[in-house]
């Protein structure tokens, strides 16, 4: 009885909230061609007060980047932080943007997009400076994110690096032969089933292998594209300092030779140019005032409403669409056939 009483209060609660907040964002909808928006319904919450008129806006990339949706209303991964930066441009009392990143990477297409929004963020006529703050871990499409920021800041001991792209897949396909199961497959095409773990060795032809290498170095290229671009342009807004520590680093000559997959630590990252200072968190602020011209802020981040959905899917049971063969430990959990951004870490 106790647990019906509570589940009714927080439903209530949720009404009153989404009320409050949901009218302005369904007026918005129906009066925009781009109805997937939320920036009307975010939250601002005070992180540090520092009794200033100024507001700097730290937005989060935590944990996997990814297309899935991460809120109740369905919006991804990329459209919350390009909701927040909408946000952030809206409000002239903030000055400057923290990227706080603490992220292995993810997904090749929701890191560019990321990396898209925030060089046109920065670009912007009166653009306001972005600066990373990199956690434990801000590697590959980590990386890839902070690129384009006016500024990135690391410990020394932060992992970070692992520039390259991985495509990631099990072939399953003795399994499938040691309990009976055989594959029956009609295609339009030889390379209609590429990738497929169903396939014996036999069945992968190396031209089929050259395909996918191939569209692999493709997209590493663009990797490496963004890092000499986002570096560079960095530099060049930064290069008119007059003291030398605040014009940031260049990238070293041979700095492709680290560009392989390779983790760096913070302090050689420093070394190579790949980042701008060693610092913590609090280094990442005093350099976005310095940038901004600002001599204190208010530290504030954007959150999304509390929605009684997202409870239910909790307490909720989810049905299986698959068979599970459990084989005592985990694999990755990867799609297969997408390109990733992904540290080597991740795969331990």
């Amino acid at each position: 009885m106790w647990f019906s009483l509570l589940l009714i209060g927080m439903l209530g609660l949720s009404l009153l909230l989404n009320l409050s907040f949901g009218f302005r964002g369904l007026r918005k909808a129906f009066a925009t061609s781009h109805p997937r928006h939320l920036d009307d319904n975010l939250i601002e919450e005070l992180v540090e007060d520092n009794d200033s008129t100024h507001k700097i806006a730290v937005i989060r990339i935590e944990g996997m980047i990814g297309s899935e949706a991460v809120e109740p209303g369905g919006l991804t991964f990329v459209e919350v932080v390009r909701d927040q930066l909408d946000r952030a441009a809206a409000d002239t009392a903030v000055k400057a943007v923290i990227l706080k990143v603490d992220s292995p990477g993810g997904e090749v297409l929701a890191s560019d997009e990321i990396y898209q929004l925030l060089r046109d963020f920065q670009k912007k006529p009166g653009g306001k400076p972005v600066v990373a703050s990199m956690g434990n871990l801000a590697a590959s499409g980590g990386y890839y994110v902070s690129a384009p920021c006016r500024w990135i800041v690391a410990n020394e001991l932060t992992l970070t690096g692992s520039i390259g792209v991985i495509m990631h897949g099990l072939n399953y396909r003795s399994l499938m032969d040691k309990v009976g199961i055989r594959p029956q497959v009609f295609k339009s095409g030889r390379f209609k089933d590429m990738l497929s773990g169903m396939k014996t060795p036999e069945e992968e032809s190396a031209e089929e292998k050259a395909m996918v290498q191939e569209m692999v170095m493709e997209t590493y290229g663009k990797f490496r594209n963004v890092v000499e671009e986002g570096r560079g342009w960095a530099v060049s807004m930064n290069g008119s300092a007059d003291d030398e520590k605040d014009r940031g680093r260049k990238l070293v000559r041979n700095w492709e030779d680290y560009a392989d997959g390779r983790i760096l630590s913070g302090k050689t990252a420093y070394e190579k140019g790949f980042v701008d200072e060693l610092g913590n968190f609090g280094t990442a602020v005093s350099r976005a005032e310095d940038l901004a011209g600002i001599e204190d802020s208010n530290l504030i981040e954007y959150r999304l409403p509390f929605h009684f959905g997202g409870l239910l899917r909790l307490l909720g049971q989810s049905e299986a669409r698959g068979v599970k063969v459990d084989l005592g430990f985990d694999f990755p959990r990867l799609t297969a056939g997408r390109l990733y951004f992904l540290a080597p870490s991740f795969f331990n």
